[in-house]
């Protein structure tokens, strides 16, 4: 239809001073310089700038803090366990001492440990010992312990950027042992890495039998709780990290890994099952430690240990 400028092609006429008209305008604007390239923490879609972005955000916000949902307190229980629970410096906060208790070396040693660290000493009637520690064999002795405080995954990032390092990070996969998750956290704090990270739930948590066999490293190194392993593993990728999975069928070889000296999460699965099926598609690759003999598979402590001590020597050796 004649005059119809809404058709396919047709050209649509502008009146005077329209910028679209003539050889100017538009176009020439368009060519004009628009500057120096920002720098790229300035520019919104680069991974710098959302770094930058990240840390502002953590230094506003303050160190966050979660407390283990329906946390009562633990109780430790016997001579021997309480005195390796405060040499291990697990977060006691009071000594409770049955009525009557002969008084022995460990008992001695118990007491001035606890002196040491300012906590309170109860002595209470055997009966009601037996009740606050569920009628556990306490040889007239127990320990109260608080819920551990877990820390935020976003903390893990923090603290790498804090030290001024390419972030490391172990993840535990449906690792139920405590005393597996105190073994990791023993390793992380001996290695440099900046955190451990284990799901909310069908996992061991921070229990007294983590903190004892963290040997004290517990109170250095965050353990933060992901409500979803994956979701959160791909919220790493998002930040930057590169997620590598241990498995005996890996594709990479571990002396043969060449993604330890940047920002990485270790994933470790359980000896007997592994990595489940979706953190093992989720990872970048899957690294296999070398073997020697028919041994097949390693606890998932020794498998970390092994694992993070081979990613320090590779940045102690890109530093030198």
């Amino acid at each position: 239809m004649a005059g119809n400028s809404q058709r396919k092609g047709a050209i649509r006429k502008s009146g005077k001073g329209n910028p679209t008209a003539g050889s100017g305008g538009r176009v020439k604007r368009g060519l004009e310089g628009k500057g120096p390239t920002p720098k790229a923490k300035d520019r919104p879609n680069h991974k710098a700038y959302k770094s930058r972005q990240r840390a502002e955000a953590a230094a506003a916000r303050g160190p966050r803090k979660r407390v283990a949902k329906g946390g009562d307190s633990e109780w430790v229980a016997g001579r021997n366990s309480v005195v390796e629970a405060l040499r291990a410096q697990m977060p006691v906060t009071g000594l409770y001492v049955a009525e009557g208790t002969e008084r022995d070396g460990r008992l001695r040693e118990a007491f001035h440990l606890a002196a040491e660290r300012g906590l309170s000493l109860l002595e209470v009637p055997r009966a009601e010992l037996d009740r606050l520690t569920g009628g556990a064999v306490h040889q007239g002795l127990a320990a109260r312990v608080p819920p551990y405080e877990y820390a935020h995954p976003d903390d893990l990032l923090d603290a790498a950027s804090e030290a001024g390092e390419p972030p490391l990070i172990v993840a535990l996969d449906s690792v139920t042992d405590p005393r597996n998750l105190g073994a990791v956290v023993r390793s992380a704090a001996g290695f440099g890495a900046h955190g451990v990270l284990i799901p909310e739930r069908r996992a061991a948590g921070m229990t007294a039998a983590a903190w004892k066999t963290s040997a004290g490293a517990a109170a250095r190194v965050p353990v933060a709780q992901a409500v979803n392993l994956v979701r959160q593993l791909k919220a790493y990728q998002d930040a930057g990290c590169m997620v590598i999975g241990l498995a005996a069928d890996g594709d990479v070889s571990l002396p043969d890994l060449d993604l330890a000296d940047g920002p990485l999460v270790v994933v470790v699965g359980a000896e007997d099952k592994g990595l489940s099926r979706l953190v093992a598609e989720t990872c970048d690759q899957l690294v296999s430690i070398p073997m020697a003999g028919e041994l097949e598979s390693l606890n998932a402590g020794v498998a970390a240990s092994v694992t993070l001590y081979a990613v320090s020597q590779s940045r102690r050796g890109a530093r030198s």
